[in-house]
């Protein structure tokens, strides 16, 4: 994902590293399509392990026959820097004013966000990712916020490689690093996704042939960029949810030794009687629910250089949305659950 100089904070990865939980985090003033994992402002520890046990969509209804909701202004918050959280907001948005809302979204940093939604000032929070990031604050407040539900359960760090060489696992590039150039690019220095690539991945899987090139998010996607187009092999490191899945053909190596660390789950939250002024809206984002490669799809198309680029998101989501009517229909209609 590259959002160009915003950081975006993406995930906590509590492992089995002896420094304990680590995070991804980030921080701008805007959401622009280029981001880097990187920062401290994250969940404390592994608290909340119920959160980690969600189905995408899990207590989805058909809103068609609903009645309609008697107030119409809603606010959704997104974490500025970070991609999926605009992606989302922006989907709701678009079917919520098709629908005859009102819908604003602004951009916050985490903090301010949960502090907004509590206070009442904003409405719907898309993006909390469970059980380890955005822990503190469900312990803080989660007595005056509500659970929508989970729309996501693949968010983790990566490694990955093109789909067309040879090596399946992170341990592969060992054995067949002078495949890669027995190089592996990453991003930023202070980046969660660096620190835990270089304390866990390398030494757990014994990559000492790996030159391990830090620089930063542009600059990786710069690199699998000039791979694709020269169809060269290229190994980086990378997360999920993020654009490039979609936008170049690449592929998760597996990770048996969870170096990388364990996935974690994506929730909404609502302020505290969103659900009772709006049941019908509470009960759209109850159904959401994506896939990688929907995802993917979507944060391409709204964040890719070559496409929207992070700009005008509203007419980037309104062409995905005219491809994917099926999608938008299964939401209205409660059948995303389990896709």
């Amino acid at each position: 994902m590259s959002r160009s100089m915003v950081q975006r904070k993406i995930i906590a990865v509590a492992s089995a590293l002896a420094i304990g939980a680590l995070a991804l985090s980030g921080c701008g003033a805007t959401n622009s399509g280029n981001g880097e994992p990187g920062g401290t402002d994250a969940g404390s520890d592994n608290v909340n392990t119920k959160w980690a046990n969600c189905t995408p969509g899990e207590g989805s209804k058909d809103t068609t026959a609903m009645k309609a909701d008697g107030k119409k202004d809603i606010t959704i918050g997104a974490f500025n820097g970070w991609d999926e959280s605009f992606a989302t907001a922006g989907i709701m948005k678009n079917v919520l004013e098709k629908d005859g809302y009102k819908v604003t979204i602004k951009g916050f940093d985490a903090g301010p966000g949960y502090a907004g939604l509590v206070a009442g000032d904003i409405d719907l929070l898309t993006d909390t990712w469970l059980p380890i990031t955005h822990a503190d604050y469900v312990k803080r407040y989660g007595d005056k916020m509500k659970s929508l539900g989970c729309w996501y359960d693949n968010a983790k760090l990566t490694i990955v490689v093109n789909k067309g060489s040879k090596a399946k696992t992170i341990g592969d590039l060992k054995s067949i690093g002078d495949e890669y150039g027995n190089t592996l690019y990453g991003i930023e220095a202070g980046a969660g996704l660096t620190k835990v690539t270089q304390q866990s991945a390398i030494p757990k899987y014994g990559l000492n042939n790996i030159s391990f090139k830090i620089s930063s998010t542009p600059a990786m996607l710069s690199q699998l960029k000039k791979a694709a187009d020269a169809k060269r092999d290229i190994a980086v490191t990378l997360w999920r949810p993020h654009w490039a899945y979609g936008a170049f053909p690449i592929r998760d190596l597996k990770d048996p030794k969870k170096a990388m660390g364990d996935a974690e789950v994506i929730y909404s939250f609502a302020r505290s009687g969103f659900e009772q002024d709006f049941p019908k809206a509470a009960q759209l984002m109850r159904n959401m629910a994506f896939d990688d490669k929907t995802l993917s799809d979507l944060e391409d198309i709204m964040f890719s250089a070559d496409k929207y680029g992070g700009k005008n998101q509203e007419k980037a989501v309104a062409e995905w949305t005219s491809r994917n009517e099926d999608w938008v229909d299964k939401l209205k209609t409660g059948k995303l659950a389990g896709k």
